[in-house]
C-alpha cells in the first residue's frame, strides 16, 4: 500500500524566500551518493518512521537558516565537491529553495542528487509539496520512497536503506555510478572541534 503524503508544520512558512532551514552540511562526502560531493540535510519531516537515521531532523522548528547564495558559494568554493546530496528531513518541503541551489550548482558542473520519502509518482502528482516539480527538473539522481524498517537492507552493495526505496537516475552519464556502500560511515570534525558523522548504517550524529 502506497504511504500517502503527509503535511508539515506550518514553520515552514516563516522560511524567508532565498534560504534552507537546514540540520547540518559537510563538503567532500563520499558515502551520501556518486564521487566527492557536499551534502545538506534539511530541517523537518512529518513521517517519524521508526527507525529513521536521523530523528532530530523531523521538527520544523527553526535550526540553522542560511542563505541558497551563501551555500552555494560555500559549495562552490570547495573544488572537490562534483555534486550535492539532498537529504533530511524531507528534502521536497523546500523544494522552490532547492531547485534554486541546484540551478546555480548545476551552472557550474555539479550533478545533483536528492533522497526523498515521497514516491515519484507522489511528487508528480497534483499532492505533491510546492516546487517538487522544479527540484526533479534539476536532479541527476532520485532515490525514493520512505524507509522501512522491516525492509532494511544493511548490505555494503546496496545504495538504498530499505528494498522499497528505488534509484531513479536521469542523468544517463551517472548511471554506471550508483556503487557507493550503504553500510560506511564517515566522520568530519569541523573547525569548531564538534564532529558530523554521516553513512547508511549510522545515524547523522551532530556531537
Amino acid at each position: 500500500m502506497e504511504i500517502q503524503p503527509t503535511h508539515p508544520s506550518p514553520t515552514l512558512l516563516e522560511i524567508p524566500p532565498g534560504y534552507l532551514n537546514i540540520m547540518g552540511y559537510v563538503d567532500e562526502s563520499e558515502v551520501n551518493g556518486p564521487g566527492c560531493r557536499a551534502v545538506i540535510w534539511v530541517q523537518g519531516c512529518p513521517r517519524a518512521c521508526p527507525g529513521c537515521f536521523n530523528p532530530e531532523s523531523w521538527p520544523f522548528e527553526m535550526n540553522q537558516l542560511i542563505a541558497v547564495d551563501t551555500l552555494a558559494e560555500q559549495i562552490l568554493s570547495k573544488p572537490q565537491n562534483t555534486g550535492v546530496t539532498f537529504s533530511g528531513g524531507e528534502p521536497f518541503w523546500q523544494a522552490p529553495a532547492l531547485a534554486a541551489l541546484a540551478r546555480k550548482l548545476k551552472a557550474a558542473g555539479l550533478n545533483v542528487m536528492s533522497f526523498t520519502g515521497f514516491t515519484l509518482k507522489q511528487l508528480q502528482s497534483d499532492s505533491a509539496p510546492p516546487g517538487s516539480q522544479e527540484l526533479l527538473a534539476q536532479l541527476d539522481i532520485l532515490i525514493d520512497g520512505p524507509f522501512v524498517e522491516s525492509l532494511a537492507i544493511n548490505s555494503p552493495n546496496s545504495p538504498v536503506s530499505s528494498s522499497n526505496q528505488r534509484v531513479n537516475v536521469f542523468n544517463p552519464a551517472l548511471a554506471e555510478q550508483i556503487t557507493w556502500a550503504s553500510d560506511q560511515i564517515e566522520i568530519h570534525i569541523l573547525k569548531d572541534g564538534s564532529r558530523i558523522v554521516t553513512g547508511y548504517r549510522g545515524r547523522l550524529e551532530l556531537t
